[in-house]
């Protein structure tokens, strides 16, 4: 989609949320948006860089308002769809930010759908430099800044243990070691996944995770947490 401006009704369509709030969150400065003929308009480029940034902010109520928007009739079980087995890896060798990042692109060739590991690298890079994506909880959800329409044959998911942590700039300070990289080709599908990813790991799955023995197991605890947030909608 172009980068448009939106009145504050079509972004309230786009993310499944009611005007009221968005105008509310806009007149306290959290929402990017400016007066243009005492009207609120909104950039979606600067739209996309917020939610990327404040998605993990929102309460449960709204996160899912939001995952509902992004998805599309097709995309039941997103994970489900997009996480292989052999884009699990319970034992990633990475002792730095950089590292991470190298590492769980090569996990995603692993599944034979990359195209261009440098050009996900750099981006992942450039994406971190804005802010770390890891979030309380020991968990962080690399992604590029903008989806990769070419990077990779179709949209991807990766996860990731690092079993020691690192530290990876988590607001509580504390040290990451639960990674799940989001590769998508459009920017619903980019948002959804990032919004149901957000769902999923507000539950005990990450103490599960850690848990895991192997990467099958893994694999099926994301299935079953995902499974279960959509029973939920």
């Amino acid at each position: 989609m172009p980068y448009r401006n939106m009145t504050l009704d079509q972004l309230a369509r786009h993310m499944g949320m009611d005007a009221r709030i968005l105008r509310k969150w806009a007149e306290k400065g959290k929402l990017p948006g400016r007066m243009i003929g005492g009207e609120w308009r909104f950039n979606r480029a600067a739209l996309l860089d917020w939610l990327q940034r404040e998605m993990h902010s929102f309460d449960d109520e709204h996160i899912r308002s939001l995952e509902r928007a992004m998805r599309e009739a097709r995309e039941g079980r997103l994970i489900g769809a997009y996480l292989a087995t052999e884009a699990v890896e319970m034992t990633l060798p990475a002792r730095t930010r950089a590292s991470v990042l190298r590492e769980l692109v090569r996990v995603a060739e692993r599944t034979g759908l990359v195209y261009c590991a440098a050009e996900i690298v750099l981006a992942l890079e450039d994406r971190e430099a804005l802010g770390s994506t890891a979030l309380p909880r020991g968990i962080a959800f690399p992604h590029p800044l903008r989806p990769l329409t070419y990077a990779t044959a179709e949209p991807l998911v990766c996860l990731a243990r690092v079993p020691a942590g690192i530290p990876f700039g988590a607001p509580d300070g504390k040290l990451t070691d639960l990674f799940v990289l989001v590769c998508a080709n459009d920017e619903r599908l980019h948002l959804g996944l990032l919004a149901r990813l957000a769902m999923m790991f507000n539950t005990d799955l990450p103490d599960a995770l850690r848990q895991a023995d192997d990467a099958d197991e893994a694999l099926q605890l994301m299935l079953e947490t995902e499974a279960a947030v959509l029973r939920c909608d």
